[in-house]
């Protein structure tokens, strides 16, 4: 019998330091231990040409498993997934045969809170239902700024829910089993105290003004009238 295959898509708009891909490659490191065949496609490279989304397009339908990583992009999904998402419901709609097919979503925000996820999970799920995939579920992560890009293995008891969350989600692709409620409950716990993370997000952004020259600046309203 042949492995079956698990094709990540990282919508992060990032070619390196990308938390979305971060996240994913845990993921499909799991995976991969417990002998599928995995794979990785960067979505914003399908802009590129016209044979890069060809090829993507043919990777999904050779797929088994689907695994969408990606950071919210004004409450939604960046648009190269959406490009994405839209090709792959004009083939399977006109598919006469159309091969099972599984889909996880992973989504990551840099508020605090994970619920700002919501609406991007909704738009998965309906892009699911119309392409006739099955919804294995979503997982949802709130400041992911704090995890910054780097390998979940190198950033210690930070992450430890985030990694136990994926254990819990490659366990149910394995057994082919639906996402369980409390990996999502995990995800969504917050990495660290809120205020401690926008004192983090306030600090490291005077740092990068004062670099750029532009630290008295950040008061100004050039649009104020």
């Amino acid at each position: 019998m042949n492995a079956q295959k698990v094709l990540l898509v990282v919508g992060s708009p990032k070619v390196k330091e990308s938390t979305s891909a971060s996240l994913g490659s845990y993921l499909l490191s799991r995976m991969l231990d417990n002998g599928f065949e995995t794979s990785t496609t960067i979505a914003a490279r399908l802009l590129r040409s016209d044979e890069a989304l060809e090829e993507t397009l043919s990777a999904t339908a050779d797929a088994d498993i689907l695994v969408f990583t990606f950071p919210l992009y004004v409450d939604a999904v960046p648009y190269p997934l959406v490009k994405l998402m839209e090709k792959m419901a004009e083939r399977r709609s006109g598919a006469a045969d159309k091969k099972r097919l599984r889909l996880l979503t992973i989504v990551n925000c840099g508020f605090p809170e994970a619920h700002h996820n919501d609406t991007a999970l909704a738009i998965c799920r309906q892009f699911a239902k119309e392409s006739r995939i099955e919804w294995i579920g979503g997982l949802a992560l709130g400041g992911g700024g704090a995890i910054g890009g780097q390998p979940l293995d190198k950033r210690g008891g930070l992450v430890k829910r985030v990694k136990k969350s994926l254990d819990m989600a490659a366990y149910a692709l394995i057994n082919d089993k639906p996402l369980p409620e409390e990996a999502v409950r995990l995800m969504s716990k917050p990495l660290m105290p809120k205020w401690l993370y926008l004192w983090i997000g306030e600090t490291g952004g005077k740092r990068t003004a004062k670099r750029n020259g532009v630290l008295k600046n950040l008061n100004d309203r050039p649009y104020g009238g």
